[in-house]
């Protein structure tokens, strides 16, 4: 099992930059692909990033990439999501995903696949 934690959410005007981190527990995490999925008023939670266990494989959605970055360490356990440029558009609750069954060479998007959740973390952008 895997618990997640997310934080470094906040206010931030748009063209600034967060950065958002995940700390894990549990002896799965460094097996696990993670992932940061979104939730906007109104909306239903969305793929942002995804990484895979070792940390050479990325995925990021068309909205964000070249703005967003995840990366991992599994030795501290944690996976992180730098946003840089960001958009009133990325206005949202940002949560944590663990897929402790991912399949190689590949990164799931879609939130079934993913078994362990955080809570979130509110990321606001202002115009």
């Amino acid at each position: 099992q895997v618990q997640l934690e997310e934080s470094g959410g906040g206010l931030v005007q748009a063209g600034g930059s967060l950065r958002l981190s995940c700390a894990a527990s549990g002896r799965t995490f460094s097996s696990s692909a993670m992932a940061w999925f979104r939730k906007a008023p109104g909306k239903e939670r969305e793929f942002v990033a995804g990484v895979n266990y070792i940390g050479g494989m990325t995925s990021y959605a068309d909205s964000v990439k070249g703005r967003f970055t995840i990366s991992r360490d599994n030795a501290k356990s944690t996976v992180y999501l730098q946003m840089d440029s960001l958009k009133p558009e990325d206005t949202a609750d940002y949560y944590c995903a663990a897929n402790p069954t991912p399949v190689r060479h590949h990164i799931a998007t879609v939130r079934e696949r993913y078994r362990y959740w955080g809570q979130g973390t509110q990321v606001t952008v202002s115009s």
